[in-house]
């Protein structure tokens, strides 16, 4: 049997998804940061009308999308700055549904963000770390 189709690799389109994957994170930051509270409105679907600090949030998000970007460059030199941006989503996961959802309620919109800007990103990024993880342990192996 050929042992070299059980050899990992990380190609191209997982750099893909990582490039796409920062600037998503990013630009979903940058609204949180910039339009705070008429984001928050909207995604409520009108129903919200608290003045909810939003900066922090955005900023944190826009410095996540930051290190997943900058990881697609060298994904296997730079696993733990791969790592720290799936963390950093993991983080604001929990950071959207302890502090905003209570507010906001459960609407398509909410769900929506949580679906699609969080939970589908850290599905593809913990695929994307296990991918790494196997490709730079394999690389260990090799001889110099």
């Amino acid at each position: 049997m050929d042992n070299s189709l059980n050899i990992p690799t990380f190609g191209m389109p997982l750099r893909g998804l990582l490039l796409v994957s920062g600037i998503y994170t990013f630009i979903w930051g940058a609204f949180f940061k910039w339009f705070g509270n008429p984001l928050l409105k909207w995604l409520s679907m009108g129903q919200f009308e608290a003045d909810l600090p939003t900066n922090w949030f955005g900023s944190f998000g826009m410095v996540v999308g930051v290190c997943i970007f900058l990881s697609a460059f060298y994904p296997l030199s730079w696993f733990y700055l791969m790592l720290a941006g799936a963390v950093g989503k993991l983080i604001s996961l929990g950071w959207f549904l302890f502090y905003y959802i209570g507010n906001l309620g459960w609407n398509k919109r909410s769900i929506f963000h949580l679906t699609f800007n969080e939970i589908l990103w850290i599905i593809l990024l913990t695929v994307i770390l296990s991918r790494a993880f196997k490709t730079k342990n394999y690389v260990k192996t090799l001889p110099s």
